[in-house]
């Protein structure tokens, strides 16, 4: 290039003052796992995350803490006032990656195990969702993370029905917020190489390796969630996007 061509190169407008230049997203469940994996994913490409969790584990130094534990009404809905004055300008989009599981089989089944399950998949999505929709930017993203269990596995009955209960509340939640340009979706991951794969609460029903011959790596599942949240994703909305590895296909 000659020094006129580089001379001539008009220069990027300014920022009006005021105007936000940095999207932000709430991303719960963001200490371990999956929703660390989307926090990474997100601060890598520029985005400003507010991580919703009980303890920091290893969110990036650049992304925003917000104590929480999304099983209490109480401290949820403190974590929303939180972000609301943390994000004065809006919210861009938020993902709901917060989980746990427990298994067992019909005959086994503990209430307070489904009950702890429904509090942090369903209802923390009621309060982080439902609190922050006002402050939800003009076509903002929604994505909650689900699972490939959701359609019934032996053993996981009080689990897949919560996570099944995230794809209905998507759809409708769509259907809600498309006026206002707003789209909501559901990310469902197959097996999954996270901690909670070792958690002694579902050690009644091990993994199985999917068809492809291995697990799915978080950071894939980030990958996805992230062409959601992007001008990529913006034609997708009331949707359940599996990720297994051909787990379902069995």
């Amino acid at each position: 290039m000659t020094q006129a061509a580089a001379t001539a190169r008009p220069e990027p407008a300014p920022t009006p003052p005021g105007e936000r230049v940095t999207r932000s997203a709430v991303v719960t469940g963001a200490s371990s796992g999956i929703g660390l994996a989307i926090a990474h994913d997100l601060v890598g490409a520029g985005w400003h995350v507010l991580g919703l969790s009980r303890t920091r584990g290893s969110l990036p130094g650049a992304a925003t803490w917000v104590p929480c534990d999304l099983a209490d009404v109480i401290s949820a809905d403190e974590a929303v006032q939180t972000v609301r004055e943390a994000a004065a300008g809006g919210v861009d989009a938020i993902v709901h990656a917060a989980g746990l599981q427990y298994s067992a089989g019909i005959g086994d089944l503990r209430p307070e195990h489904g009950e702890r399950m429904w509090a942090v998949h369903v209802r923390a999505a009621e309060l982080v969702v439902g609190g922050l929709v006002g402050d939800l930017t003009e076509g903002g993203r929604v994505v909650l993370v689900g699972s490939r269990t959701m359609t019934g596995v032996p053993g996981k009955s009080q689990y897949a029905a919560t996570k099944a209960a995230l794809a209905a509340m998507a759809r409708a939640w769509a259907a809600e917020l498309a006026p206002r340009g707003i789209t909501v979706n559901v990310v469902a991951p197959g097996p999954t190489r996270t901690p909670m794969l070792d958690d002694p609460a579902r050690a009644s029903v091990p993994p199985v390796v999917p068809p492809l011959g291995r697990l799915v790596e978080p950071s894939e599942v980030a990958a996805l969630t992230r062409f959601l949240l992007e001008p990529s994703g913006s034609m997708v909305t009331g949707q359940t996007l599996v990720i297994c590895g051909g787990a379902s296909l069995s």
